[in-house]
């Protein structure tokens, strides 16, 4: 159920000092490429077609990995319900930050971190599962050992029926996210740059 105008309370207008998002991003993308994944944040397109499978009437808790300048979290935060929480992780400081100063919503929260660290961080936000998982992290050129150990965490930490939702340029992340999860649909959306391989990766039950 897509939460009210007045429950969004989004920042008009960033903070004196603070740079625009394609600077944030670009700025981000040089110092961490291997993280960051792409130089250009993802489309409209993308984005809807990434999020049209969420029931937000059941989503209380929406997990995401690599949030960069919020390009996914303000579209999200848009359709959550008024009670609902919008869990953003990055190892980026510069991002968070960012996001902190830019993103003025009750239900946002910024957290640096770790992806593989997602079940710990989701108890000491007061939460037992996620609903939703979103993740954009490039997992074929992540450190090795932290792709596997992110998906595996992801598995755990969504609750029965949720979903981790994957957009990648390579459809090698498939590799990662298989052994935890039988059922995967897959997409493409090709009004991306660089076109965008899309994954829901479905938690059923035992």
């Amino acid at each position: 159920m897509p939460s009210s105008t007045s429950a969004v309370r989004r920042a008009q207008s960033r903070p004196a000092g603070v740079p625009g998002p394609w600077q944030m991003f670009f700025r981000g993308f040089l110092k961490h490429p291997v993280m960051v994944g792409s130089i250009i944040p993802s489309s409209d397109k993308l984005i809807e077609k990434m999020l049209g499978p969420v029931d937000w009437q059941r989503c209380k808790l929406f997990v995401e990995y690599g949030p960069g300048v919020g390009t996914f979290c303000r579209p999200i935060l848009e359709k959550m319900a008024p009670d609902a929480t919008l869990l953003a992780i990055d190892t980026n400081p510069d991002f968070i930050n960012y996001l902190r100063h830019t993103i003025a919503d009750s239900r946002f929260v910024a957290v640096h971190g770790s992806a593989a660290d997602v079940e710990t961080i989701v108890r000491d936000h007061g939460h037992e599962k996620a609903d939703y998982v979103l993740s954009g992290l490039p997992f074929s050129t992540l450190p090795t050992g932290v792709g596997p150990a992110i998906a595996a965490a992801t598995q755990r930490v969504l609750r029965t029926e949720g979903a981790f939702l994957v957009y990648q340029f390579s459809p090698k992340v498939h590799d990662f996210i298989a052994p935890h999860f039988p059922r995967i649909d897959h997409g493409m959306e090709w009004w991306n740059v660089p076109p965008a391989q899309l994954y829901w990766a479905w938690k059923d039950g035992e």
